[in-house]
């Protein structure tokens, strides 16, 4: 598959990180691109955060660049919008284009003051290595905790038009539109508007359906960048589609690099009266200390799913409650079903889980939710995140 044409990428280290590791990054669109964005509903927000919605909105959807750096949140420090202003202005004037069409975004710890000076001073050097096959680097210089890179790729019509992402994210994962950083790149012909549709739904059953620690991120930014480089303009079935099936493949593989984690948790909800109702149960599963860490033991515990079932403030009898782990149905009607435990426990070993909550006959509503399970390495990353 090729890449999506009409980007280039770049990545440094500027200093920002304690260790000698590219820590700043460029996305360079050949043209304005249309784009789009959804950002925290943390109340607390970072300094780039605000810039770029500002941006994003008096451009009115065409921006060009985005630059990212590593190791500082450039959160919750008296300077933190000035510094977002200031190197995106820079990287404006470098690359001649207006500073509303660059978009902000950073990672790391919140509270520590952002020195703009160092980011500035490697803009020239980011420029001169920007390249189409350095989308790579890009990928490794915005990660923080993370184990390994996250990318994924998509097609439409063959290779007329394609679809590019990558993404960081390993802790503080709780997403209220999206989490972490994610930035979609591609060459298809798209309106602004359109692309907002797109984003809008896609990030509903893929962002939104992930879980880590149950903390929103002030940093959380999910951009799609659609240059039309392609001359080619698909079908909103077939662009939203494609859109959908990157934010899936990345939202999962953020999950599965969970901080400390050792399995990857699928949780499905069916029978609720909306769907929206089912959210709210799937969450409250996903979230749950005692499921994820009854999980991380291989405890056929399926109290702790029921009873965080019955804390999502969602209205259900538990006598038409059905739970199933690994396939093995657990819970019958709300109470203890006929399983072997010792059976169970081995098919929790595996480091894929599935767990299904049934309300049998009750509505249409259902959804589909990813977490991982809570180990004692993740007190240990994040009790020395700082130090």
């Amino acid at each position: 598959m090729r890449m999506p044409m009409g980007f280039s990428y770049a990545a440094t280290y500027a200093g920002i990180r304690k260790v000698a590791k590219d820590d700043l990054a460029l996305i360079v669109s050949d043209a304005p691109a249309s784009a789009a964005a959804v950002f925290t509903k943390n109340r607390v927000v970072a300094g780039p955060v605000t810039v770029a919605r500002q941006n994003l909105r008096s451009s009115r959807g065409r921006m060009q660049a985005i630059l990212v750096n590593a190791g500082n949140a450039n959160c919750a420090t008296p300077t933190a919008e000035k510094v977002a202003i200031e190197t995106s202005r820079a990287t404006a004037e470098l690359l001649g284009i207006k500073p509303n069409q660059v978009l902000p975004a950073s990672t790391g710890v919140i509270g520590v003051p952002l020195d703009a000076r160092p980011v500035v001073d490697c803009l020239f050097r980011l420029k001169e290595t920007l390249d189409p096959s350095r989308f790579d680097a890009v990928a490794s210089a915005i990660l923080t905790t993370d184990t390994r890179p996250k990318t994924a790729f998509a097609s439409i019509k063959g290779d007329k038009t394609t679809i590019a992402g990558l993404a960081k994210g390993s802790g503080m994962i709780h997403p209220r539109m999206a989490t972490t950083l994610a930035f979609i790149m591609t060459d298809a012909a798209v309106t602004p508007a359109a692309l907002r549709t797109a984003l809008k739904q896609a990030i509903e059953r893929s962002f939104n359906r992930i879980t880590v620690d149950g903390d929103t991120s002030t940093n959380d930014t999910v951009a799609v960048f659609a240059n039309g480089a392609s001359k080619f303009t698909p079908s909103a079935k077939d662009f939203n589609a494609g859109l959908a099936d990157v934010l899936a493949t990345l939202a999962q593989q953020i999950v599965r690099d969970g901080e400390g984690a050792h399995k990857f948790v699928t949780i499905d909800v069916t029978g609720a009266a909306t769907d929206s109702a089912a959210e709210k149960i799937a969450r409250s599963i996903a979230n749950s200390p005692l499921v994820k860490t009854a999980i991380a033991g291989s405890d056929p515990n399926w109290g702790r799913i029921l009873s965080a079932a019955g804390n999502a403030g969602v209205a259900f009898d538990p006598r038409h409650a059905d739970i199933d782990m690994q396939g093995i149905t657990v819970c019958r009607g709300g109470v203890a079903a006929n399983f072997s435990e010792e059976d169970l426990k081995k098919k929790l070993d595996e480091p894929e889980c599935a767990v299904r909550f049934n309300l049998r006959g009750r509505g249409r509503g259902k959804t589909r939710f990813w977490t991982c399970d809570l180990t004692e390495e993740y007190i240990r990353i994040n009790a020395s995140y700082r130090t």
